[in-house]
């Protein structure tokens, strides 16, 4: 601290070790020796009215004559104005200042401490990498920012512009020359030289790159600051925004690019960026940037084969027959780490991380295949793709061969942008499965086998969970049923999977007439897809009741029309 204790106790100003630095007259040091001492003091502040007041005479207001000291100061930069105005030092009048207050720069405060403000650069070395590099470069983007600041608010000459100016030019000398000495490629100099960009494009990409790494968002990304940084002038500033207008090298060729947002006035501002690719080459130089996963919700957003299911049951939750359940879990059992190394160590299974199987689930109607295939999803952490196969026809005329390779490359196309691999469900699949027609036939018997020979040949290749599910096992193609691992039954319910179902499914809010007994209702031979539509057309005729309550006979009245064909074929929800 010597140079502060010799400027504060020298009694010759002009003697003081940092005297010649300040270049301002005896009078003006005079200023920022009282601001010194009432600084070390602990006040941080001092009002103009009594600087003046306190180093010269008050007698017929003579002091007015010193303002213009305290303006020369601020113009040099040794000093800061504190006001709610905030107007360049060089157009503010004297008499302005009077009522104002200021305080020691942080300029004044470095050579208070230091002793001097020139810039001290070590020797030229090559850079060892990237990031050696970009240090260079942002404190001279950071230098950039501060005359930008200064130019605001004080001369465009003043002594401190001109200091840093100088502090400038000598890092950006040494940049120069280090990367003349730099073997190893960097990064950024190449994006430089492919775009041919200029000095002051270079500026502003710099600038933003300054801003990813530093984590802020708004400081330097607005259009009015980049342009700023790079102008010396009102007219350089209107020239410098074609730099960040539609059409200029930096957004045409890629390397930036910009959101719009409204202001509070209702105008349109700016914030620009590095696109993600770039930015990704500068930060990982020696990787390869690995493919953008995309959400798989966004995906199926955007066509209109699959319907994109999200489990809500796993296996726990549906009621199967218990050979069912065996045969589940054993696939399930293949997730196993222990398991997948044994079957990789004796040739049975490849070295993909995840679980092949293709099933069949068949059954009648009702019986849970569909629930069942969603809550198997649930059970392997995977989402669902499924399709209506019974569209395929309907909705294809013409058309059906080359849209069943369209099903299975949307999925893998799904699966490539997503890195993901979700559960394909073929609901409905008996035409695919079906026998193929022998002799000559009919050009819809060639075009419907052309159609099953495609999907024999997808299904021959496909790798992950496939589930399809049919209704009638005994008309399945020997083909097929050689390509699918696992053929499993799903029969109608026993007694006491029923009692389950029903147990399951009853709301468990409703209030039930007393010695209400779900065995008596369990012994009506009926499938889940029946029990449900049962259940809700109950409620639906008990929630009109006076009394609302659940009877028996509310149920067996439900069950008799069931059963006896009132609903017609319709599909029972969630469990085809």
């Amino acid at each position: 601290m010597k140079y502060v204790i010799d400027f504060l106790e020298n009694r010759d100003i002009e003697k003081t070790l940092i005297y010649s630095q300040l270049k301002c007259s005896k009078e003006e040091a005079e200023i920022l020796r009282y601001l010194t001492k009432q600084y070390v003091e602990g006040n941080e502040e001092s009002s103009v009215i009594d600087i003046l007041s306190e180093l010269f005479s008050v007698k017929e207001y003579q002091y007015l004559e010193k303002l213009v000291l305290i303006k020369n100061l601020l113009e040099l930069g040794w000093i800061i104005q504190h006001s709610l105005t905030q107007t360049k030092i060089s157009e503010t009048s004297l008499l302005e200042l009077l009522n104002t207050s200021v305080s020691l720069s942080s300029s004044f405060l470095n050579l208070l401490e230091k002793g001097n403000l020139e810039l001290s650069l070590p020797e030229i070395s090559p850079y060892r990498d990237h990031l050696e590099y970009l240090k260079d470069q942002f404190a001279r983007i950071d230098l950039y920012q501060k005359i930008s600041s200064i130019r605001k608010n004080y001369a465009k000459n003043s002594l401190n512009i001109n200091r840093l100016k100088n502090r400038l030019s000598s890092l950006e000398k040494r940049i120069e020359e280090r990367l003349k000495v730099t073997k190893i490629p960097i990064e950024i100099e190449k994006l430089f030289k492919e775009h041919k960009l200029d000095t002051k494009e270079k500026i502003i990409f710099l600038a933003l790159l300054k801003e990813e790494y530093s984590g802020e968002f708004e400081n330097l990304r607005d259009m009015n600051t980049l342009v700023e940084l790079v102008s010396f002038d009102d007219y350089e500033k209107i020239k410098n925004r074609a730099l960040l207008e539609e059409g200029s090298k930096l957004i045409e060729s890629g390397l930036i690019d910009y959101d719009e947002m409204l202001t509070a006035f209702g105008g349109v501002s700016r914030s620009f960026y590095i696109t993600e690719d770039i930015l990704y080459k500068i930060i990982h130089p020696n990787k390869e940037k690995r493919k953008k996963r995309v959400k798989l919700d966004m995906i199926i957003k955007e066509q209109d084969i699959f319907e994109l299911i999200e489990p809500k049951t796993s296996l726990d939750d549906v009621v199967l027959s218990q050979k069912t359940r065996e045969v589940l879990n054993n696939i399930l059992k293949q997730m196993d780490k222990k398991v997948q190394n044994l079957l990789k160590e004796w040739g049975i299974k490849e070295k993909r991380k995840s679980i092949d199987a293709k099933l069949i689930f068949y059954g009648p109607p009702g019986t849970g295949k569909t629930m069942t295939a969603v809550s198997f999803g649930k059970s392997l952490k995977k989402k669902i793709l499924s399709f209506d196969c019974s569209k395929i026809l309907s909705m294809y005329v013409g058309e059906s061969e080359k849209n069943v390779r369209k099903i299975f490359d949307t999925y893998y196309d799904i699966k490539e942008k997503t890195k993901s691999e979700p559960v394909l469900l073929l609901n409905e699949a008996d035409q695919f499965l079906s026998a193929r027609s022998t002799g000559i036939g009919s050009s819809a018997d060639k075009m419907h086998n052309q159609m099953q020979n495609i999907f024999l040949e997808q299904i021959e290749k496909f790798e992950g969970i496939l589930i399809a599910t049919t209704n009638l096992l005994e008309n399945i193609d020997p083909a097929f049923s050689r390509r699918f691992d696992y053929k499993i039954a799903f029969e109608k319910p026993n007694f006491k999977e029923r009692v389950k179902l029903w147990q399951k499914m009853l709301p468990k809010n409703a209030q039930y007439e007393e010695n209400f007994n779900i065995e008596t209702l369990a012994k009506y031979d009926l499938t889940g897809g029946q029990i449900n539509i049962i259940i809700k057309n109950t409620a639906l005729r008990v929630a009109v009741k006076e009394n609302p309550i659940f009877t028996t006979s509310d149920f067996i009245s439900m069950i008799q029309r069931e059963k006896s064909g009132t609903f017609g074929e319709s599909k029972s929800l969630g469990f085809m």
